[in-house]
């Protein structure tokens, strides 16, 4: 019998599978819930995961659940109704939601869950799902501080990088920072390379410029990876998703009452790009939807230089 805590995940995705196989090969006894790709449950399930029935069943019968979804009406809908987590939740039980959420929603669903003797983490993720597969994903976490340390020696199964930034909430706060500086990189890179290759300079000189100079970065080396070298599958985070923790940071900011121009105009780019049909591209297609409105063919561009 294994001394260590039960762990469920819900939400099986790019990030969802690398977190808890670095979980179950941890040695946590696991149950799991997917959606329709069964590809990820068989694989967890192939180590020794047992699968789920229902989010309550999870509820019912493990220490810590995970969840790990796209917005915030997903995770509300797996707490609620007939089936959910709250309709098994026991005193005790911890939720750790490492969803990029909407803070407000993360609070009423903080309060539901303590009514029920629970208590609710809040551990947005950073990186990529190759950090999730090697359990080196960066953490931000909002919990009590009692509740944090019961949880941290399950977070670093799959996190290298952790930091408690506050009470419950302000993790989701803080990745919304994070992805309000990453989508502005992303519309600013996207612009930079359109305007280089109208005025003459070749994408793959601004990559290489812009990438061996102090303004490089992890971001911008995979955008442009994508962009200029055609990795498309090594920049893995879509429009919508963009879109959406660009809306919850609008959100954020209206609530706290601050002007947030960079954040506006970083929006509109994501959201023009959804509506015309490109919710699913990952982020660095926006430099192809800028190429367009400024007649660019950045095909041919990107392959200049090279």
């Amino acid at each position: 019998m294994s001394d260590k805590a039960k762990v469920g995940f819900i939400g099986l995705g790019y990030m969802g599978h690398g977190m808890a196989k670095n979980i179950l090969q941890n040695g946590h006894p696991m149950m799991v819930k997917g959606n329709r790709n069964r590809t990820p449950v068989e694989s967890l399930v192939g180590m020794g995961a047992t699968e789920a029935a229902s989010p309550r069943e999870m509820a019912e019968q493990c220490d810590i659940v995970h969840i790990c979804l796209s917005n915030s009406p997903q995770v509300e809908s797996v707490f609620r109704g007939e089936d959910g987590l709250l309709a098994g939740a026991r005193e005790g039980l911890i939720v750790v939601d490492c969803t990029t959420a909407d803070p407000t929603s993360t609070m009423v669903l903080a309060a539901e869950l303590a009514e029920k003797g629970g208590h609710f983490v809040d551990a947005p993720l950073g990186r990529t799902p190759k950090e999730a597969e090697e359990g080196t994903l960066d953490a931000m976490v909002g919990a009590d501080e009692e509740v944090f340390a019961r949880v941290l020696p399950v977070i670093e199964c799959w996190a290298g990088n952790i930091n408690r930034v506050g009470g419950v909430g302000a993790g989701h706060k803080m990745k919304l920072l994070m992805n309000t500086i990453s989508m502005g990189y992303a519309a600013l890179y996207a612009e930079v390379t359109v305007l280089g290759a109208k005025a003459g300079i070749p994408p793959k000189m601004v990559q290489k410029v812009i990438g061996s100079s102090r303004l490089g970065n992890g971001f911008f080396d995979t955008f442009m990876r994508c962009v200029v070298d055609g990795e498309r599958e090594v920049h893995k985070f879509s429009i919508a998703n963009a879109s959406k923790d660009l809306k919850y940071a609008g959100s954020m900011a209206a609530e706290a009452d601050v002007m947030t121009l960079m954040l506006g105009a970083a929006r509109q780019y994501f959201v023009h790009a959804e509506a015309i049909g490109h919710a699913q591209d990952y982020v660095p297609w926006l430099a192809d939807h800028v190429a367009r409105l400024n007649g660019v063919e950045m095909a041919e561009e990107a392959a200049k230089g090279r």
